[in-house]
């Protein structure tokens, strides 16, 4: 990333506007350039939770999918299409009839899903109906190289793993790594990724503190677990928690009087989350594969386009649920004449790299990116907190 003043670039975004859409930004991030002759039209399944403590999460990937259509005249790879949303909810039972009712409308492909134990417990469903899903969130380590369901996110144990070799460099001989998240396959995989990038047999890193797994804590939910964490006397902490989740555990942890530094995957921060902070954000570094002062072409086209739409700020919700889109077309254009699901879903293992918001990045042999991971730091942008980028942790994948 060149180094330009962080407002410097967010003014220029907004200035580019419509001007940013050109057609040589259109060619560098998959933007059709040039109307094709229109094919059949094609259904394509979202699943996002639109109701429960996760709807922030789900309404930045609708719009992330959304702003693709937007920008390619409502087709993907030529085809028009109509785009079929299922409300999540915030449990596995919500998901899984969220599911159902898609394959019911004879949806062509799937994508969405948040909760890691809603995308476990549909993973059968999705083998058997034969129908792709190109998940963009949820993305449980078990479930690599499952042949009908591919992640434009990361893998669940990937931003720990990235930021476990920072603290341990950052802590000292001396210091102590509180660990704390919730008790689900996510918080697991989180926790474990951080603990191998840490060194697991490292005795600075204390034993996990695990919270009950919810969408929608209440004022005094973590107050007992953070009590506990600290008793250890930790030196930093490191943490796994999104949402409101996020908003109530660092209130909680503030409020206990915590005000060392805190480490977590970037979903702490990320979103609307930062609004609801004074000071409870600060000293906490986050690693995660986007940040919006990235400095490429198709960042600033989708930053531009992206304010501009929803005058809101990208987070990696967005950008993952865009590229999953990215990477329909791409299959979608090696597949000729009217596509069944089968063949969108041999096509999309001979895809070929995405040049994505987040850097050019591709899919694996266990259908997950290969991608880079950033170091963010909150700070005060002007008025408001931001992630800013401070550098580039690893590759992955």
């Amino acid at each position: 990333m060149s180094h330009i003043d962080r407002r410097q670039a967010l003014k220029l975004f907004a200035a580019l506007g419509a001007a940013g859409l050109t057609a040589a930004c259109n060619r560098s991030s998959g933007v059709e350039t040039a109307t094709p002759a229109a094919r059949n039209q094609i259904r394509i399944g979202m699943i996002a939770p639109q109701t429960g403590g996760d709807k922030p999460i789900g309404d930045d990937i609708v719009r992330g999918f959304r702003l693709f259509l937007d920008l390619n005249g409502g087709q993907i790879g030529g085809h028009p299409v109509e785009l079929v949303v299922a409300d999540e909810g915030d449990s596995v039972d919500t998901g899984k009839a969220a599911l159902d009712g898609l394959l019911k409308q004879g949806v062509l492909a799937l994508t969405g899903v948040v909760n890691s134990d809603v995308m476990a417990a549909i993973r059968d469903t999705v083998e058997q109906a034969r129908v792709p899903l190109i998940g963009s969130n949820a993305s449980p380590s078990a479930m690599q190289g499952v042949v009908y369901i591919w992640r434009t996110s990361y893998v669940n144990t990937e931003p720990g793993l990235a930021l476990g070799p920072y603290v341990a460099r950052q802590i000292g001989a001396d210091g102590r790594v509180g660990i704390i998240a919730p008790n689900y396959e996510a918080g697991h995989d989180s926790v474990d990724g951080f603990r191998t990038g840490f060194g697991k047999t490292d005795p600075r890193l204390l034993p996990p503190v695990w919270t009950e797994f919810t969408t929608a804590p209440t004022r005094t939910f973590f107050r007992e677990k953070i009590d506990q964490m600290r008793a250890a006397k930790p030196t930093v902490i490191y943490c796994f928690y999104a949402g409101l989740p996020a908003v109530e555990f660092l209130k909680q942890l503030w409020e206990d009087g915590y005000r060392g530094y805190i480490y977590a995957p970037g979903f702490l921060t990320e979103g609307t989350v930062l609004d609801e902070f004074e000071h409870e954000a600060d000293n906490v570094y986050t690693a995660l594969n986007y940040s919006p002062d990235l400095d490429n072409a198709a960042n600033r086209q989708f930053a531009t386009a992206f304010r501009n739409t929803y005058n809101a700020t990208p987070t990696t919700y967005a950008v993952a649920s865009y590229d999953a889109a990215q990477v329909l077309q791409a299959a979608l254009r090696l597949t000729p004449g009217n596509p069944t699901s089968a063949a969108v879903n041999q096509a999309l293992g001979r895809i070929g790299q995405i040049d994505s918001p987040r850097g050019g990045w591709q899919l694996n042999q266990t259908r997950t990116p290969q991608q880079r991971w950033y170091l963010r730091q909150v700070q005060k942008d002007g008025p408001v907190l931001a992630n800013v980028l401070l550098s580039e942790l690893a590759t992955l994948g």
